[in-house]
């Protein structure tokens, strides 16, 4: 796998460090600013589901490359010759952060209770192929599959809770792992204190404090930390830059895996075929990188992340050629009325397109993808809603989608499957991510990945984008910051900058 270097913009760094926003000077604290806070803390709820979360550990960690490596396993998870089950040996110097034992049986709970339909785990869709959890001895417990997954060691990167906190509904899980940080304060709408675990067995971070502020408005979180409240926060690029003179401070742009999409949901425009692959060709990828990410980007037009090089089918695509939209519309029977907006049997092709409100990003594609699908005759409405408004209106109106991770292509294409929520459905697409994932071989996953994206071309869901950079503004007060490709999960509980804040050290 191959991955682009983190560019480091000069940013008038000097030896010595400014005051930091927790207001110690031997760097032990450190205040962060996230666009968004997390709905739980429960990893079988979605928390931590790129497999960094500060509070737990699950039994591999994603390295910096993308490869997997043991963290609570004590060696690398083992297949079967038939592929069909996985057997994991467990590591006996791990104590969760209350200073309870882990075990097997805190293993086989956590993934049990995933698996049950009554625990009501958001993630267990994306564990569709593991059938069960078995306890082999004291130290060991084996994963039984469906079928083979060459994709599975990336899945078990799944937090582990204590098995005795899964007596309970998973919304009243005390949030207790094994990690290097616990929470010891949440103010929901406002911030999260995390401290150091004494205990954790990668040893006590010297950052020993660590604040969270969830700050949704992007020029928001610019103002504040222009004002010195924070030591770090993501930032679009254009806001960023404001910060590349500034003393004490340097911009980070990470390359990454993000994919920003328009999903098309069905309905008479939206899932009209011709409307789908016109808008392919009507969006102008090039200039939207150029123009509203101010370079920060990859121009993209399948929903494999050019992160993922291996797997890319450099045939399959869409040029950015308004004729060819123009004609398959003719074709098809939309036709421009008087305002220039096309109608087919009195239907005008006009949709509503949702972004996150306050996401400076997002809001700007959505705008130029309006304006590219307004020149062949489709209007598009915009709207910035809330996010559970968003969530609510995903199978009606389309959205400026964000989503994708560099580890493996059958977790970043895991959204094309049918049942996804905004209702798209494509059997050769489904067929082909059936065997991707199934395929042990690694010519023969790629060559089942290049063929998903063949298929996916020939009848598209949705308007993939680009694949966005992340930019950050970091106080330069600690020593340990490591480059790494960015899933679209990321922030001060995620990836981003501080990914392995747990190993840095003040300066």
């Amino acid at each position: 796998m191959l991955f682009a270097a983190v560019v480091l913009v000069a940013s008038g760094c000097t030896d010595t460090t400014t005051p930091s926003a927790g207001g110690t000077s031997d760097g032990s604290s450190i205040v962060l600013a996230d666009p968004i806070e997390p709905a739980s803390l429960n990893p079988l709820l979605g928390y931590g589901r790129e497999g960094v979360s500060k509070i737990y550990d699950g039994l591999v960690e994603h390295r910096a490359d993308g490869s997997v490596r043991p963290q609570l396993a004590a060696a690398p998870p083992t297949p079967a010759a038939d592929g069909l089950s996985w057997t994991v040996a467990l590591r006996s110097d791990v104590v969760f952060s209350d200073g309870t034992a882990f075990g097997p049986e805190d293993v086989v709970a956590t993934y049990r209770s995933l698996l049950d339909p009554a625990s009501g785990s958001t993630e267990r869709a994306a564990y569709d192929g593991l059938t069960g959890v078995e306890q082999l001895d004291a130290h060991t417990v084996r994963f039984a599959l469906a079928r083979p997954w060459a994709a599975f060691p990336h899945l078990l990167v799944l937090g582990i809770l204590p098995s005795e906190a899964l007596t309970v509904p998973l919304a009243q899980v005390a949030p207790v792992g094994t990690g290097p940080y616990k929470l010891v304060e949440w103010r929901k709408g406002d911030r999260m204190v995390l401290e150091a675990n004494a205990s954790h067995f990668g040893g006590e971070p010297k950052i020993r404090k660590l604040t969270v502020f969830f700050v949704p408005d992007d020029n928001t979180r610019a103002q504040r930390m222009q004002a010195g409240e924070f030591d770090g926060t993501e930032l679009p690029p254009r806001l960023a830059a404001s910060f590349a003179s500034a003393n004490g401070l340097r911009v980070i742009t990470h390359p990454s895996a993000d994919l920003r999409a328009v999903t098309l949901p069905g309905g008479p425009v939206t899932g009209d075929g011709a409307i789908r692959v016109a808008l392919n060709y009507a969006v102008d990828r090039e200039d939207l990188v150029h123009n509203l990410l101010g370079g920060k980007g990859t121009p993209e037009s399948t929903p494999v992340p050019a992160a993922l090089p291996e797997f890319v089918e450099t045939g399959a695509g869409f040029t950015h050629d308004r004729a060819q939209a123009e004609l398959l519309l003719d074709q098809a029977g939309w036709v421009r009325g008087a305002d220039g907006v096309r109608v087919r049997d009195g239907v005008p092709a006009r949709f509503t397109l949702m972004y996150p409100i306050g996401d400076v990003v997002r809001a700007d594609l959505a705008t130029g993808f309006a304006a590219d699908a307004r020149e062949v005759g489709v209007d598009v409405q915009l709207a910035g809603l809330g996010r559970e408004a968003i969530a609510s209106r995903l199978g009606a109106d389309a959205l400026l989608h964000g989503g994708g991770t560099p580890f493996d292509p059958d977790p970043a294409t895991r959204a094309l499957r049918t049942g996804n929520p905004w209702g798209y459905s494509n059997p050769r697409v489904d067929a082909a991510l059936d065997a991707g994932r199934s395929l042990l071989d690694p010519a023969q996953r790629a060559a089942a990945y290049k063929q998903l994206q063949r298929a996916y071309v020939a009848a598209p869901g949705m308007v993939v984008l680009a694949s966005v950079q992340h930019t950050y503004v970091v106080r330069e007060n600690w020593n340990g910051y490591q480059e790494v490709v960015d899933p679209h999960t990321r922030g001060a509980l995620s990836w981003g900058p501080w990914w392995n804040l747990e190993k840095w050290t003040p300066r």
